[in-house]
């Protein structure tokens, strides 16, 4: 089975494996009361009751069936129900026992005078002031927007932090931490991330934003930014400071969907809502100028990609926000969410519209309801606004996000305390220094090492690190039993120069292989760090499954070993070759390099030919020369670096590549000519709360007459028990080969939409996934061994009869359904073929699995 991608685990749990956190803090006795809250008189259950312990800032709503549920860390007497047109009620608590108090409420006439309150009678948007009043909002939204304006102006002050959470006392005495206690902060144990928490990050950034409406812009320089670092040999910093933006990524009240934790969300003012939502209106707000509506919203279907929350209109004409809080309802299908709150501030500008003044959004994740979990905040202050300034056309060229700031410079505590627009906790504080005093003890390195050898499979000794581990055992028809063992140099060694190496011996075939490679970084940077600009000579001899290419996973990795049907057909390359690659700030980026190899068929596989008599002469070898250029264009590409892979922080930006090939025939005993040309594009489309789709196109066309076989597109086939995105799953090695090919890969999550409907499987939290492959290609008659004797023929089974096939009769097509998110980790697929089914050891039915870790 396919490995699971290890720095997606690196990125969200390293920060509690460098603290030694486990899961099993102790928790103190608690005091849990629930009930169900009613009308006196008519007996209808009230939805959003508010539920307060008198005396603290611990609080809840009843849902919308009217029940609620507490559960309280200490000791308090009593607790109070308060709601709008109703007689508030104080009841007695018995401290330590779980208890039901249900709650009658009786109608304040005074009040219903003014506002008007439904119960749990029949909802519908006919004739309903919340519906009428949302739609109103609706209406208003462009005059709202910040585009309603020709130019915007503003400075932006954003932070984010994230602290381990729920720490109980008994965990925080552990005798590990003796020495740690600096560390820990305490707070309010009802507050969000419970009493004891343990702040690991924090990133602040100050920036002017200009945004002009025609043409579109919105340009972002940074003037200033700063951050608690880890040592860069076991964490990717760039890479931690995007995945985290990426989860708590800005919210816009006025766009349709708002993305959280990377899924979109559907917006309570978005032009569908009233369809998905209910509306209430709890309250009117007469103490400011204008007056407000307090209207209440929560989706129709507690399970789907929808907020719960209040907003606050304007009754001013403009029906613009003025306030929103926004949560999510606990049955709602986001893995490892425990909570979260957002809130929205806004203030009225000269030109009468509301723009944003601040914004927050809190989350905690967590494995279960309870322990440890990871708490984190963005705050995003605004400011300064400048309405309908025109600036020069330079101050918008450029892209999207412009660093203005010297990085090599860092700025201090002076700049920051005079820059921020408002200022940090003292605990916030104290993390700059709290990491670099964490990562001078000693304890604190064993466990990085100790964490890096197991989420990305190197052991550092300093100038040198030996690994990935997962390549040092595997076993295949060829080589058998096979050995290996490498390592690679590190930026302690030197920052320019960087070497790589490993041995491998198989039992069986009783040969060596080996791998090595040199490399010159031209920015003094790593070469594992964007933006990439190097120049790396290399040579390897290896064994390879021809059509089989793989991504964030080593070919002989242990689990790859188990393979379904025929795999005795494989490859001896020695391959020597010389490439440039540069990456740009923009993210386009280029490869120019020169490829020489030679190829000797393994296993069963054989390159033969037919000679003028029709008499088959075995070929002993392939000798190959290439240039190849690639030309890649990943516009707002995030990613995770590894120490292998980069792991991509998928975004809604699509990325497209352009490759070229060409044979050199004479030179370096190369034996071939021909031109290989081949496109990709991909994409995200995100359906708000129908979840979302991963679909990708490539076409390729080779140019150029008697080519062999291995040369042309040998398609990407999948012979392991592992679902894999980039392969056919149900296609045989050297199956199809085509030397003109057009395919579309789309893989639909539905994010639960459907199961969460059913009783059942809702709680089990399991997702609906679809694919579905298709590919069409050909040969060309005078690449076709069936017309040209003097090319390699087709490989052959051990009867004789041809294993590989063209596809000119008709498409490549398989799909499957399948359910993600078991254990909020494996994916399981049930995947038909539908074509071919006539060909020799095809299976037409066959389960795969696949690690995916989403939120």
């Amino acid at each position: 089975m396919k490995t699971i991608s290890k720095s997606v685990w690196y990125r969200i749990l390293v920060i509690v494996c460098m603290l030694q956190v486990g899961l099993g803090a102790a928790i103190a006795q608690n005091t849990t009361v629930k009930g169900t809250i009613k009308d006196a008189r008519t007996g209808e259950t009230l939805p959003y009751v508010s539920i307060i312990i008198p005396g603290t800032t611990m609080g809840t709503l009843s849902d919308v069936d009217g029940r609620y549920a507490m559960t309280l860390r200490e000791n308090h007497p009593t607790i109070k129900f308060t709601y709008v047109g109703y007689l508030s009620v104080e009841k007695q608590i018995s401290a330590g026992n779980d208890q039901v108090i249900d709650i009658k409420m009786s109608v304040d006439a005074s009040m219903l005078k003014e506002v008007t309150i439904k119960g749990k009678g029949r909802y519908r948007n006919k004739d309903n002031p919340a519906v009428q009043l949302i739609r109103e909002v609706i209406a208003h939204k462009d005059q709202n927007k910040m585009a309603a304006n020709e130019y915007v102006e503003y400075e932006q002050y954003e932070k984010i932090s994230m602290a381990l959470s729920n720490l109980s006392d008994n965990f925080k005495d552990r005798r590990v931490f003796k020495n740690y206690q600096f560390l820990f902060k305490e707070q309010d144990s009802t507050a969000m991330g419970g009493k004891n928490m343990l702040p690991a990050y924090i990133e602040e950034k100050l920036s002017q934003v200009y945004f002009r409406k025609s043409p579109y812009t919105k340009k972002q320089k940074v003037l200033a930014n700063r951050r608690a670092e880890f040592d860069a040999k076991f964490v990717d910093n760039d890479g931690l400071s995007n995945y985290f933006n990426r989860l708590y990524e800005d919210i816009n009240i006025y766009d349709n969907d708002i993305s959280v934790a990377t899924n979109l969300l559907l917006s309570p003012i978005a032009n569908s809502a009233p369809t998905f939502y209910k509306f209430f209106i709890r309250d009117t707000v007469k103490t400011t100028t204008p007056w407000l509506i307090e209207l209440g919203f929560v989706p129709r279907n507690k399970t789907d990609m929808l907020f719960e929350g209040k907003l606050f209109v304007t009754l001013d004409g403009n029906y613009g926000v003025q306030n929103a809080y926004l949560t999510v309802n606990k049955d709602i299908n986001l893995n490892f969410m425990r909570d979260l709150e957002a809130s929205l501030e806004f203030e009225k500008g000269p030109d009468g519209r509301y723009h944003p003044t601040k914004t927050s959004l809190a989350m905690e994740f967590a494995l279960g309801e309870k322990g440890g979990g990871l708490y984190g905040q963005r705050v995003v202050n605004f400011k300064d606004y400048k309405i309908n300034e025109a600036r020069p056309d330079s101050v918008y060229k450029g892209p999207n996000e412009e660093i203005a700031y010297n990085p090599e410079i860092k700025t201090g505590d002076s700049f920051w305390n005079s820059a921020r627009h408002i200022p940090l906790e003292r605990s916030e504080l104290d993390i700059y220094r709290n990491i670099d005093t964490l990562q001078t003890i000693p304890s604190f390195k064993r466990t990085m090492d100790i964490a890096t050898l197991f989420l990305a499979g190197y052991k550092s000794f300093g100038k040198v690190e030996i690994g990935p581990f997962n390549t040092f055992y595997s076993f295949n028809p060829v080589e058998g039993f096979r050995l290996r063992f490498g390592g690679r140099t590190t930026t302690e060694l030197s920052k320019r120069v960087y070497f790589e190496t490993y041995a491998a011996y198989g039992f069986k075939d009783q040969k060596w292989k080996y791998f090595l490679s040199g490399t010159y970084s031209f920015n003094n940077k790593s070469v594992y760090h964007f933006p990439l600009n190097y120049l790396r000579a290399s040579y390897q001899r290896d064994t390879k499954i021809p059509g089989q290419e793989l991504q964030f996973v080593q070919e002989d990795n242990f689990l790859l070993s188990f393979k379904r049907g025929d795999n005795n057909r494989w490859l001896y390359n020695d391959i020597y070759k010389l490439e440039y690659v540069r990456e740009l700030e923009n993210h386009l980026s280029y490869k120019v390099g020169f490829t020489q190899w030679r190829q000797h068929a393994a296993g069963i596989l054989r390159y033969e030919t037919l000679d003028e008599e029709g008499v088959l002469r075995n070929v002993g070898a392939l000798s190959n020369t290439e240039a190849n250029f690639e030309l890649r264009y990943a516009p707002n590409e995030q990613f995770y670096q590894g120490k292998l892979y980069r792991t991509p922080i998928i975004n809604k930006y699509p990325i497209f590549t352009l490759r070229y090939n060409a044979g050199i025939k004479g030179v370096f005993e190369g034996q071939n000519d021909y031109h290989n040309m081949a496109a990709n594009i991909s994409k995200r489309f995100y359906l708000s709360q129908f979840g979302y789709a991963d679909v990708t196109t490539e076409g390729g066309y080779t140019f150029g007459s008697k080519i062999l076989f291995p040369l042309l597109t040998v398609h990407r086939a999948n012979q392991t028990y592992a679902y894999q995105l980039n392969s056919y799953n149900l296609m045989n090695f050297l199956e199809f080969v085509s030397d003109h090919y057009a395919s579309v890969d789309v893989q639909y999550y539905m994010n639960g939409f459907v199961f969460n409907k059913i009783p059942l499987l809702k709680k089990l939290k399991l997702r609906e996934v679809f694919s579905f492959k298709g590919l069409m290609g050909g040969l060309r008659d005078e690449n076709n061994p069936a017309y040209n004797p003097e090319l390699f023929r087709f490989p052959v089974d051990v009867d004789g009869k041809p294993i590989s096939y063209t596809l000119s009769r008709q498409p490549y097509i398989e799909g499957s359904v399948g359910i993600a998110n078991i254990f909020k980790l494996l994916r399981v697929d049930l995947v038909k073929r539908f074509t071919y089914l006539n060909n020799p050891n095809v299976s037409e039915w066959g389960i795969r699995a696949r690690f995916k870790l989403d939120f």
